[in-house]
């Protein structure tokens, strides 16, 4: 009976992974014509087509969320400033830390992507479209030209959300953030958002192929304004930001038990 119950939920998770993966494929073959028609709307109204194809992928992102069975706790929404736009600094989990990140996302925002996502057709297209950087993390120069174009979209009003670390941990642990991140925020001062995420290596990543019916946590902090630092924190920004996430992840650890 303890075998057949096992065997029964791992039959379930497989199938949430081949409904998801199926549910992405036809999302992307299917959205070649909006596509189109997004691109003939921009001619008209550019913002309002950006604003359209972010609404599409937040439909789309909340649909795959919905397959895997997870359940997203959402705290602190209301830090998110209304009419200007920030600089999301979030840990790094998982792939859905950008799935269920972008569902939050009031206006228009751009992730800084590693850049082998650029390589896949009609991602890139939907993702150059939403104002993601690609980044070559291999090249130390090009970590120049991605702050350089994110300092120049937070100008435009295009927030931006990155993941300080570099890379995903595979122990849960943060990695020290890297400091050059945050010039996106003291070049323009505009504010960081602390964004704690806890438990979406528990979907996919903890147990791959399998994906786990789960519950995640979105922490939203206060808005932190480097103009509004002591001396020492404005000179080591990531730590100090880094600080406030590993808080607010201990104070939402047993949200998921």
């Amino acid at each position: 009976m303890i075998k057949k119950k096992f065997l029964t939920r791992r039959v379930v998770t497989m199938l949430r992974a081949i409904m998801a993966l199926l549910f992405a494929f036809l999302f992307l073959v299917v959205g070649i014509p909006v596509l189109g028609i997004e691109w003939l709307y921009g001619k008209i109204n550019k913002k309002g087509a950006e604003l359209s194809s972010l609404r599409i992928v937040q439909w789309a992102f909340s649909t795959i969320i919905g397959i895997c069975g997870t359940d997203v706790i959402v705290k602190g929404a209301e830090n998110i400033p209304a009419e200007e736009a920030v600089v999301y600094v979030g840990n790094h989990r998982s792939i859905f830390d950008v799935v269920i990140g972008y569902t939050h996302c009031p206006g228009l925002t751009g992730f800084i992507a590693k850049d082998n996502l650029e390589k896949i057709p009609l991602l890139r297209v939907w993702m150059r479209r939403l104002h993601c950087l690609f980044l070559d993390r291999t090249n130390p120069r090009d970590g120049l030209r991605v702050i350089l174009a994110a300092i120049d979209d937070i100008k435009r009003g295009i927030s931006i959300f990155v993941f300080p670390e570099g890379t995903r941990t595979k122990t849960g642990q943060m990695a020290p953030f890297k400091e050059g991140t945050f010039k996106i925020s003291t070049k323009t001062g505009c504010a960081i958002i602390p964004v704690a995420i806890t438990g979406t290596d528990e979907i996919l990543r903890n147990h791959m192929p399998f994906v786990k019916k789960t519950t995640v946590v979105f922490h939203y902090g206060k808005p932190i304004y480097p103009d509004q630092l002591e001396a020492d924190q404005k000179k080591h920004i990531g730590a100090y930001t880094q600080s406030v996430i590993a808080d607010m992840l201990s104070e939402d650890k047993d949200l998921i038990l």
